[in-house]
């Protein structure tokens, strides 16, 4: 059964009403570009507004740079690109300290992770001690080097991809970093018809002209704006239940070896309520619950080897925990 459309008459909440206008704007800009990807322009509109890191992952060619590099455009943000190597290290991402001779002084030289909109490209092409760097980077938007701490600019989003296939060169990342973004995003394969629509959208534009046309709508503070909107989204106790039963459910899995932690909870909270806010409703129903719990729990979860072999995804097993439960009336 689905839960009731409606909230207690008490409750005082804001219109986020410029929640979805903006998401409908930022769309239009990217689809100037994109061909498709309909799920992963949602979900990068639901990152945005829930201020929650994003890992793209495909084979190569799906438009996974693109698609970051067409979201950025579309904020009037501060944006960089970090091309992750196996020789990349720590300094090179968050800044160092450097000797100025006339002050006689060191003088922090900020990196490329200062900025709005951070693209890290290949992430998984790093070893350990880069990709220990953005722990604190990632969850507290602060980078501390020589014991003084300097904070990042707001928002702060980073937006990584990776291959799954390539194997020679590449880095398991720690789950401790993984954890630390609000979505892994699967993309696929375009269909037939998207194929033909990118082949004649581009016949005439080698140089991707067409990237120059999308405007930027949103400044910094417009989103900050619409942040403050999207945490004011009523959800009830019996849906916060419902995530929390979700949750609670996958560290006892017979199929699992790692559940997800109350991270992932307060993750399935914001991205629920992000989506509820870019449909333009300013309380939660359990299908955006629902639309969200994949994402946001493919990349905590992990299966046991055996169930692994078997060629089990934790898509399968996340969907079958999520169906398990009572949907709250």
């Amino acid at each position: 059964m689905e839960a009731e459309n409606t909230i207690p008459e008490s409750e005082e909440i804001k219109s986020v009403h410029p929640v979805a206008e903006a998401a409908d704007a930022v769309r239009r800009e990217m689809a100037k570009v994109l061909i498709g990807q309909n799920d992963l322009v949602q979900q990068l509109l639901t990152g945005l507004f829930a201020g929650g890191h994003l890992l793209l992952e495909g084979v190569p060619g799906i438009a996974k740079t693109l698609s970051a590099r067409v979201m950025a455009k579309s904020l009037q943000l501060s944006y960089s690109r970090i091309q992750f190597t196996p020789d990349l290290m720590p300094s090179d991402v968050t800044g160092t300290s450097i000797f100025n001779v006339k002050e006689s002084a060191f003088v922090f030289k900020p990196g490329p992770i200062f900025g709005h909109v951070v693209l890290i490209d290949e992430i998984n092409r790093a070893p350990a001690k880069t990709q220990a760097a953005l722990f604190e980077v990632m969850e507290e938007q602060t980078v501390t080097v020589d014991g003084k701490t300097y904070p990042l600019p707001g928002p702060f989003l980073v937006l990584a991809t990776q291959n799954p296939i390539e194997q020679e060169g590449t880095y398991r990342l720690p789950e401790a970093q993984l954890d630390r973004f609000l979505f892994r995003v699967l993309l696929t394969y375009p269909g037939l018809q998207e194929e033909q629509q990118i082949l004649k959208r581009f016949r005439d534009d080698f140089s991707n002209r067409l990237f120059e046309q999308v405007q930027s709508i949103l400044k910094a503070e417009d989103i900050l704006r619409l942040r403050a909107l999207v945490e004011q989204v009523h959800i009830k106790d019996e849906l916060l239940d419902y995530i929390a039963a979700i949750v609670y459910k996958t560290r006892n899995d017979s199929d699992l070896y790692l559940g997800a932690s109350p991270r992932a909870s307060l993750a399935i909270l914001r991205a629920a309520k992000a989506t509820a806010a870019i449909a333009g409703r300013d309380f939660v129903i359990p299908d955006d619950i629902r639309e969200v719990t994949v994402p946001v729990l493919n990349h905590r979860i992990q299966l046991l080897p055996e169930r692994e072999m078997e060629g089990l995804q934790t898509s399968d097993v996340i969907r079958r925990i999520t169906e398990s439960i009572e949907v709250p009336r």
